[in-house]
């Protein structure tokens, strides 16, 4: 790469996450010395249950009052614990307890991580793709469902998504020996993780931390979650497809066509399956386990402490029968953990310090005064007499700009639930609707946004530039926010509990 090209690189490039994180606290900050605090009454106390989320009271909307006495905002640095500016970090990674935000999800993405991380190091998951792909290739007309299929489950079950890449370079070659181009290949392995990551019901790093901030059980609402997954993942098929044949029918259509056409002189296609007994049994072990934890969050009311250790038992079980089965040593086993325990790391971290946006403004008590509050007050405000279906919409169109922003599932989760969740209850719309436009704003836009590292990776590696990507995708972002549109309507006629 040349330098000038590389200098322009650096100049469009996007903030960090991080780097934007701080200049939300900063606005955080500067809010407290301009906007007043003020607290609400609850209509009634919270439902008693005996599970270990929760359920929150509901917010009274016309109680609200400003607080008698300005606090003058907040420090820069405050001691003794107190809450200042350049505490938000610390402060929000301590905060609250192992039953949820901040320091109990923390863990939580840690420990889930490092146990996906103990599968993936196996190889299992990696020589059961290429075994279906083995198979199928020779009979095209489910070949490409089938992979559809197989990646949306990755991404709807275990939040599939940079895995994606590896699987991009090892299906270029194939699809270009069978006909088809780049961008099918994407269709099939990235943009299918992500209309499962948007559309799950059971993925631990969005649909679970955003339930458990908003304060409903985790999981719940997963049978209307399964059949918007249904939906979403027959459309993506059918679009692929559809998208499929007709390059295959006519090659020179693709807008990849000339570097697909110079990546088939230089790639053998060389695909060849590993699976055997031991993957089938590290697969089985694995899914043993989801069902472990659906039996314990269905029937024992299972809330993070449990689920992060059930995680943290699947990956060593893992481990044993891959170690039993001579697969890897111990210590590959321990490396596996820790390597997707540090992928999942930064996660953890915007989590927690997204949390310490709330205590900046005030804590998210309705009956303690806090800008929160205030700010709760005058969006309810705004959206106050628009129909139930607009305020829903309006909930899914921010949370799909803010992810271009914001593109970790679990850091926008932890960064817009806290004023969501509670708008959502004065506004009159359940908090699962809420929580399902933080899913599909968040999942669906990862298909498009040059934010997403998984989408560039992908496009990276079937030497796709994002600007051909973006002259193609935008019909099918279209079709997806039309349907996410749709799912709204319908969870608010239903009243989506």
């Amino acid at each position: 790469m040349n330098t000038k090209t590389s200098v322009q690189t650096k100049a469009v490039a996007m903030p960090d996450a991080f780097v934007i994180l701080f200049f939300i606290m900063l606005l955080a900050a500067l809010a407290t010395y301009l906007i007043p605090a003020g607290s609400f009454e609850l209509l009634e106390p919270a439902a008693s249950s005996d599970s270990a989320v929760k359920p929150k009271a509901k917010i009274d909307p016309s109680s609200f009052r400003l607080a008698p006495q300005d606090s003058g905002g907040v420090p820069l640095f405050a001691e003794g614990g107190g809450i200042g500016f350049f505490n938000y970090a610390f402060e929000g990674m301590v905060s609250g307890n192992k039953w949820g935000s901040a320091i109990g999800v923390m863990v939580f993405i840690l420990l889930t991580g490092g146990a996906f991380g103990i599968l993936m190091k196996t190889g299992a998951v990696s020589h059961g793709i290429v075994a279906l792909i083995d198979k199928t290739r020779r009979m095209e007309f489910v070949f490409i469902p089938c992979l559809f299929l197989l990646f949306s489950l990755g991404g709807a079950v275990f939040g599939m998504g940079e895995e994606a890449i590896a699987f991009c370079i090892l299906l270029w070659p194939l699809m270009l020996a069978l006909g088809y181009d780049a961008i099918t290949t994407v269709l099939v392995t990235y943009v299918a993780t992500q209309i499962g990551f948007a559309t799950s019901w059971m993925n631990p790093f969005n649909i679970a931390i955003a339930q458990g901030i908003a304060g409903i059980p985790l999981f719940s609402g997963k049978e209307f979650r399964l059949l918007i997954w249904f939906c979403f993942t027959l459309f993506g098929t059918i679009f692929t497809m559809r998208y499929a044949a007709r390059i295959k029918a006519q090659p020179q259509s693709s807008l990849s066509f000339a570097s697909d056409e110079q990546a088939r002189t230089q790639h053998q296609l060389s695909v060849s399956s590993q699976f055997n007994r031991l993957d089938s049994l590290i697969l089985l072990t694995f899914f043993a386990g989801l069902a472990w934890i659906v039996w314990g969050v269905t029937s024992r009311q299972y809330y993070i402490p449990e689920l992060a250790s059930q995680f943290f038992t699947i990956g060593i079980l893992i481990a044993l029968v891959a170690v039993l089965g001579k697969r890897m040593t111990v210590n590959e086993a321990a490396d596996g953990f820790k390597q997707g325990a540090a992928e999942l790391l930064p996660a953890a971290m915007i989590v927690g310090m997204a949390k310490g946006m709330v205590l900046l403004l005030g804590g998210d008590s309705p009956e303690n005064p806090s800008v929160l509050n205030t700010l709760l007050y005058h969006s309810a405000a705004l959206l106050t007499g628009l129909p139930e279906y607009l305020s829903a919409w309006l909930m899914l169109f921010i949370q799909s700009v803010i992810n271009f922003f914001v593109s970790s599932g679990s850091g926008q989760a932890a960064l817009t639930m806290p004023l969501i969740a509670p708008l959502s209850d004065l506004i009159g719309l359940s908090r699962q609707i809420a929580v399902l436009a933080f899913q599909l704003g968040d999942g669906l836009t990862n298909c498009i946004i040059p934010t997403s590292a998984a989408l560039i990776g992908c496009l990276g590696a079937v030497r796709l530039d994002w600007a051909v990507w973006l002259k193609f995708v935008w019909r099918l972002q279209l079709w997806l926010f039309a349907l996410a549109s749709l799912t709204m309507l319908v969870a608010v006629l239903i009243d989506f509990q």
